[in-house]
């Protein structure tokens, strides 16, 4: 994983932990949030990890029956042992796979984002993430503006509070920092809004972006 697709997610996790005004926070107070982030990422995780558990052993009990009343296994003599037999992969069954990994790959992520972050006091992920953070407490109200300007038809407040973060951290990259591609901030936005919020909110997410990139000509 890249540190700084590592610091957006973590960034995001820091950002809804926020219970005050953001000028109210040091950045010490980031430092500490960022370490109560990376519990919760990995807290998560191994929540996700304990609840598939049970999917696992019903798919490993179906194999097993399976295989002892297939044809095969029915024809052969009580006191041998089964044999394998060829297994049809269900829709049922792909479609719990695909979760395990799903989990895994979340699992993992969390795994590499505690190591990046706690690894040393100024690894790159810690490092950009709290760059992101101070940027947007500098600028947070032009920030806002930026998504109240181009969110047409959206009341403000009433917002889904994680997709005006991520507009938040991206809003932020694209217009305060402007060292990473407008490609790779957007695509990343839209990424984050697919695993944590709808459909719907990562193509919102990707037409206030647009009206920022357009309206501010970046390149």
């Amino acid at each position: 994983m890249q540190a700084r697709r590592a610091a957006r997610e973590l960034a995001l996790i820091l950002f809804s932990q926020f219970e005050k005004v953001i000028t109210k926070y040091s950045t010490d107070d980031f430092k500490q949030i960022l370490l109560k982030s990376v519990r919760i990422l990995t807290n998560n995780a191994g929540n996700d990890l304990k609840l598939v558990i049970g999917p696992l052993i019903d798919m490993k009990e179906y194999i097993d029956e399976y295989e002892a009343n297939h044809e095969t296994n029915l024809k052969r003599p009580m006191e041998v042992s089964d044999v394998p037999v060829p297994l049809p992969l269900t829709s049922d069954m792909s479609e719990k796979i695909e979760k395990l990994l799903d989990i895994a790959e979340k699992t993992l992520m969390a795994i590499e984002i505690a190591e990046f972050t706690t690894l040393e006091n100024t690894s790159d992920v810690q490092a950009y993430t709290l760059k992101i953070s101070d940027e947007y407490k500098k600028h947070h109200d032009e920030v806002d503006d930026e998504i109240k300007a181009f969110a047409k038809g959206w009341d403000f407040d009433r917002l889904v509070r994680i997709d005006k973060d991520i507009l938040r951290i991206a809003i932020t990259e694209l217009i305060y920092i402007e060292e990473v591609p407008h490609k790779v901030v957007v695509d990343e936005a839209v990424e984050l809004a697919k695993k944590y919020s709808t459909e719907e909110s990562s193509s919102f997410v990707n037409g206030v972006l647009a009206k920022v990139i357009y309206e501010h000509g970046i390149k």
